[in-house]
């Protein structure tokens, strides 16, 4: 089995997406081994993003993720990584296959609905990152 990492943007979580994207997660034979509601404080939102910090749009990232509430979930599966991508879809919703996360309920490269982690050392990294708030 695999550990993996998802967030709901703030953008699909006031629309109110968030259990219809679980709902598409779990059909996809996933395990929801917790889930939470929540404000990312900027402190966290930052070293999530850490990678990122010298980029121009660092700071609207930052601004984004934070300015509203998200889900954090923690997912399990075996190859629970590369499912999760699959379903996610492209980062780009015009870009997205049809029926994917990002092609339903994504607006925009920002508001694209789901952050997942991309690799077995991203998972860990973010499970870590995220704990205190889950």
């Amino acid at each position: 089995m695999e550990d993996t990492f998802l967030i709901i943007k703030p953008t699909a979580f006031k629309s109110g997406f968030s259990e219809d994207i679980l709902k598409m997660i779990h059909e996809n034979g996933f395990e929801i081994v917790k889930k939470t509601a929540t404000l990312i404080p900027e402190e966290i939102a930052k070293k999530h993003y850490e990678e990122h910090s010298k980029k121009p749009f660092f700071p609207g990232l930052i601004k984004f993720i934070t300015g509203g509430e998200v889900m954090l979930v923690h997912l399990r599966k075996e190859n629970a990584i590369s499912d999760l991508r699959e379903l996610m879809g492209n980062t780009n919703p015009e870009q997205a296959e049809d029926g994917t996360i990002r092609k339903i309920f994504g607006s925009s490269m920002t508001a694209n609905a789901v952050h997942g982690s991309d690799s077995k050392i991203s998972a860990k990294r973010e499970l870590e990152i995220f704990s205190p708030l889950m």
